[in-house]
């Protein structure tokens, strides 16, 4: 009796991790997708304007568009930027061993990799300690991202993308 029992609790268990596991492959996200998952307001194709300061005034404003997609089975973003001014494409990344996202633009004038960090439903770009890229949401489910720069102790913003979403 104490063998069917436990031969009916292993088989209990079984079914029950399998069904598990078979969960969360149809249906579920390894960690990866999930804190890619975050990063879900920023999909979509996006039309505005791109504005650039200097001592506090406009220097630049010119139209500008882009595309931002999730790829590979949502294990990255890609973000492909143009503009007048600047044509940029992007891949961003979670690394699950260090924790961290990683922000890698590509240009004429060469590439990047950039560390970046989710915090109050923003992407938080940091190349430098005296630079960083924020890439969050309006209040009206718009797209904004904006760079900054640590001048004398306080962050001064330098450019800022304001877009639209363009509908499907």
């Amino acid at each position: 009796m104490k063998s069917l029992l436990l031969s009916a609790l292993t088989f209990s268990l079984l079914l029950i991790g399998t069904s598990v596991i078979l969960t969360n492959a149809a249906f579920g996200q390894n960690p990866k997708q999930e804190k890619m998952a975050l990063l879900n307001y920023m999909i979509g194709d996006w039309v505005g304007t791109s504005t650039a300061y200097e001592n506090g005034s406009v220097t630049r404003e010119v139209p500008a568009y882009e595309s931002i997609q999730y790829s590979l089975d949502q294990h990255i973003i890609t973000i492909d930027l143009k503009s007048e001014t600047l044509v940029l494409h992007t891949v961003i990344y979670y690394d699950d061993k260090d924790k961290t996202y990683y922000y890698n633009p590509f240009s004429q004038r060469g590439a990047g990799k950039y560390p970046a960090t989710f915090s109050d439903g923003k992407l938080i770009v940091t190349p430098n300690d005296d630079v960083r890229y924020i890439f969050t949401s309006t209040p009206e489910g718009n797209f904004q991202e904006y760079g900054e720069k640590r001048i004398e102790g306080k962050w001064v913003k330098y450019f800022e993308d304001n877009f639209e979403r363009i509908p499907r």
